[in-house]
């Protein structure tokens, strides 16, 4: 199991960019951290959630 965003979830095994197309955002509007460091945009795809990993996804919106 991986938490995201405080959520226990079953996908360990999945890259960072699997899931964040799963999830319906775009890599390109969101910021991930996993285990308290920053995951860089072009590693999404080659970054494996691992079981316990602890994950944030910060979506940006825009605005005014």
């Amino acid at each position: 199991m991986v938490k995201i965003n405080g959520e226990q979830k079953d996908k360990a095994g999945m890259t960072i960019e699997e899931y964040l197309a799963e999830a319906g955002l775009s890599k390109g509007r969101v910021a991930v951290e996993r285990n308290g460091e920053i995951v860089p945009r072009d590693m999404y795809g080659e970054t494996r959630l691992k079981d316990g990993d602890s994950v944030e996804i910060v979506n940006f919106v825009g605005g005014g």
